[in-house]
């Protein structure tokens, strides 16, 4: 479906301007919605930036996610398998917080001594390389959300059919290039998904905002 993460970017640009979507910025969810947010961001002649979730793990089993939570502290907690789990509410706000700070390091050390941009009134493009549970996503929106932006488009080049669904309570609007009926995770669509460095991904932010 898609060669590689710019492919993806370039088809998403293109689904965005088929759309008129007039953005102000492009938020890209790093490390692998970087060469996505490049790509749009480009297109679309508008400033990239990046705006970073991380997931809170499990007790016992830090890969099984309970929810995600933003660099500002904004968070989606999966309420019925925290209960399944009889996860107790002093783990998750200690995970909440120690999630919100790494996600706020990873911010800085991408931007470095680039400020944090305002997104007060702005018309703002959520981007990453696709969604499967959407906890990441629905985290970074909220941070957007609460941030004050005008409105918020969450695009990405393919998903699951459910969760894109759900996700249209959390944006403005949804634009997703392809959600196939039987999704089982998001690298299954891309020829190349091959992982991204940090020192990629910041590259890819760096690359048009020093130009």
């Amino acid at each position: 479906m898609f060669t590689d993460r710019t492919d993806a970017g370039r088809q998403l640009a293109d689904l965005l301007e088929g759309h008129d979507v007039d953005a102000d910025v492009v938020l890209a969810i790093p490390r692998g919605g970087l060469p996505l947010g490049r790509a749009v961001a480009d297109a679309l002649s508008v400033p990239l930036d990046i705006v970073v979730a991380r997931k809170m793990g499990a007790p016992h089993n830090p890969e099984l996610a309970i929810g995600a939570v933003a660099a500002d502290g904004s968070a989606w907690i999966n309420d019925d398998l925290v209960a399944d789990l009889g996860v107790d509410e002093a783990y998750v706000e200690e995970k909440r917080r120690e999630e919100a700070t790494n996600a706020r390091e990873k911010a800085e050390r991408y931007r470095g001594d680039r400020p944090e941009p305002d997104l007060a009134g702005k018309t703002v493009v959520v981007v990453d390389d696709g969604v499967a549970t959407g906890a990441t996503a629905i985290a970074c929106l909220r941070q957007v959300a609460a941030a004050g932006a005008d409105r918020v488009v969450l695009a990405v080049p393919v998903g699951a059919p459910d969760t894109v669904e759900r996700l249209g309570s959390e944006a403005d609007e949804v634009l997703c290039v392809e959600t196939p009926p039987h999704f089982q995770a998001v690298g299954q669509f891309y020829e190349d998904f091959g992982q991204v460095t940090d020192e990629e991904a910041m590259a890819y932010l760096e690359r048009g905002n020093d130009a």
